[in-house]
């Protein structure tokens, strides 16, 4: 069954509707969410699939479609038939800046990752790559992306995931997630049910250097609701991304793992700018510094909606590690309009910023 975007439950069948400001989560009901008909954002998204393909490659089943990822070169569009595809699957095969490589379907094609608790439904490892239209759905993780660049995600559906929808990480840089719905994370563990993630916790870097995933855009998409954490998770050890456009729904946050806002910047020198959201958990947005010399250079600019109805009293703006940055101070822009938090816009008073 095609579930529906931008919505879902994390914590099992909820009633919708708003609640108070202060008297516990709002929700989204589970019919409007992990099975019903698609609601409030209406038709699919187009997606861009680039230019002609040298070889276009029709697949119809998981075999078919494992094998045609296995032989992918340069310039191929692989095009999944609409139906399911169970089983987890890999890309190894780089594409080229003038020949990426695309892996294209509709909304009804499926990539069903057999289960919450266990494996990635798709990793790419892989550079030069489009993934545009489809689905993916009941994985334990939705999209792994490690060590890969310069890939364009488009207007895939991601949703029914027991960890994090899309994580970048391992170095992968220059990427674009754009256009996107992803909803009813965290089914395994709601501490870690992220939308997208950007980068490694300090923990998990190898050989302790920082995970330099980098200079990722994230724009356009549609997270939540029942995101259980983060609707956007960037860690610390990345810098230079762009956060724009996005709108945010977070009922069902469950505040787990310090999962309190819609965005937590623990990265450097990220524009996040023009983003729309409603019903935080606590706080709409955050920068903090968990690792020495990062959470720091963040310009929050031109961002709207209401953090209210939260379930733990929050700022608009969590901004509470400007001691932290000399030198690279943290910037709250005066044309951010969000309202109904509960102890305000921000710790730091706004700033006239130039249009960015």
């Amino acid at each position: 069954m095609l579930a529906a975007a931008c919505t879902g439950s994390a914590a099992g069948d909820r009633q919708s509707g708003p609640a108070d400001p202060g008297t516990g989560p709002a929700t989204a009901s589970s019919a409007a969410a992990g099975g019903g008909a698609p609601t409030g954002s209406g038709s699919p998204p187009a997606v861009d699939v680039g230019g002609p393909a040298k070889r276009t490659v029709r697949v119809t089943g998981a075999d078919e479609l494992r094998s045609a990822l296995g032989a992918a070169r340069p310039g191929d569009r692989i095009e999944l038939a609409d139906g399911t595809y169970p089983g987890k699957f890999t890309i190894t095969t780089d594409g080229t800046q003038a020949e990426p490589i695309v892996l294209h379907g509709s909304r009804a094609a499926m990539i069903d990752g057999e289960g919450v608790r266990g494996g990635r439904a798709l990793t790419l490892q892989a550079d030069w790559w489009r993934l545009a239209g489809f689905t993916i759905h009941n994985g334990q993780k939705g999209l792994m992306a490690e060590g890969a660049n310069h890939t364009v995600v488009d207007g895939l559906l991601v949703y029914d995931i027991g960890d994090e929808a899309v994580h970048f990480q391992k170095g992968s840089s220059d990427n674009l997630i754009r256009n996107c719905e992803i909803h009813d994370t965290g089914k395994r563990r709601p501490g870690f049910g992220e939308g997208v993630y950007l980068g490694s916790a300090n923990g998990n870097w190898e050989d302790k250097q920082p995970d330099r995933s980098d200079r990722n855009r994230v724009t356009g998409n549609r997270i939540g609701p029942n995101i259980a954490a983060e609707h956007i998770d960037i860690k610390e050890g990345t810098t230079g991304g762009e956060i724009r456009g996005n709108t945010f729904d977070g009922r069902g946050q469950t505040g787990e793992n310090s999962a309190e806002s819609w965005i937590n910047a623990k990265g450097n020198d990220y524009v996040i700018a023009g983003n729309t959201g409603t019903a935080a958990y606590a706080s709409g947005y955050k920068a903090r510094t968990v690792y020495p010399g990062y959470g720091c250079g963040n310009v929050f600019d031109g961002n709207t909606g209401s953090v209210a109805p939260y379930v733990k009293p929050g700022w608009a703006f969590d901004i509470s590690n400007q001691t932290n940055c000399p030198g690279k101070p943290n910037v709250v822009c005066d044309n951010n309009h969000l309202g109904g938090a509960a102890q305000g816009l921000s710790q730091i008073p706004p700033t006239r910023c130039p249009p960015r």
